[in-house]
């Protein structure tokens, strides 16, 4: 009875030892794998630093390349211990596409970031519109794209969307052309008062004189003719620059005695020149 007992704890022990020891192993392979894998990170981030990729292609395939090392790594690690790791990757493919069917939009909007970082219709720091939102692109990720308007406010924007719409970059020619609309009254002479507009935007400190702002006559409504203002500006100065416009013509209207029509009541008068 003792010899038997004896030769059970012998096994016992053996089994101990034996798993012991692949389980040394597998850390082993997981502390050296991963310490070679951010050896080797760091030599590819630094060749493709060399290259004409963007900061966003880049990023990308450093992660994705770390990733799928990282997953080499743990599936010899698992398989030092003894689990079959055959089944195991087949039980992570079926597991896989079973996502990727209940993430079809995602895939999608995966798809669509990789576009964006390839092809580069903008880049971070671009006054854009997209999907009907305007801002400054703040970062691009595979999925998504934050745009920060002009009020601070951060919009999230699925790639898929993006892609699937128009793109308007206000940044990508330099500077962008402001569309304002004042009124003058029928009777005001068209040539004085743009003049006097043109004068006006002289004193806006972000207009950009490198090309001649267009000044003219847009539309004729029931009291005043409507003239369309556009100064070019850099898209940085979009809300200052629209404002300190309207300000100056205001006051150069006021300076120079331009009225304004009402709406209360309608007045025929005579139609200026």
């Amino acid at each position: 009875m003792e010899e038997v007992t004896s030769f059970d704890y012998s096994k016992i022990i053996d089994l101990v030892i034996s798993a012991s020891t692949k389980l040394a192993m597998a850390i082993a392979i997981l502390v050296i794998g991963f310490w070679v894998v951010k050896k080797v990170m760091k030599i590819v981030e630094i060749s493709l630093g060399k290259s004409n990729l963007s900061i966003e292609v880049t990023s990308f395939l450093i992660s994705l390349l770390g990733a799928v090392l990282k997953i080499f790594i743990l599936l010899a690690a698992i398989q030092q211990v003894g689990v079959e790791t055959t089944s195991l990757v087949g039980l992570i493919a079926a597991a896989g596409f079973a996502v990727g069917m209940a993430l079809q939009g995602s895939l999608g909007n995966f798809a669509a970031g990789i576009m964006i970082m390839v092809f580069k219709p903008y880049k971070i720091g671009d006054w854009v519109e997209v999907s009907e939102k305007f801002g400054k692109v703040e970062s691009i990720q595979i999925f998504t794209t934050a745009v920060v308007t002009p009020g601070q406010k951060t919009h999230i924007i699925p790639n898929g969307q993006v892609m699937e719409g128009v793109i308007t970059n206000f940044s990508d020619k330099g500077n962008i052309r402001l569309e304002l609309n004042v009124v003058m009254p029928y009777a005001e002479s068209f040539p004085k008062v743009k003049t006097i507009v043109r004068e006006a935007l002289k004193t806006v400190p972000n207009v950009v004189w490198d090309q001649e702002p267009h000044i003219g006559i847009e539309t004729f409504d029931s009291h005043s003719i409507v003239l369309a203002v556009r100064p070019f500006i850099h898209p940085d100065n979009y809300w200052d620059s629209t404002f300190d416009c309207y300000a100056a013509i205001k006051k150069a209207f006021s300076d120079n005695g331009i009225q304004v029509s009402y709406s209360e009541g309608i007045e025929l008068g005579p139609i200026g020149n």
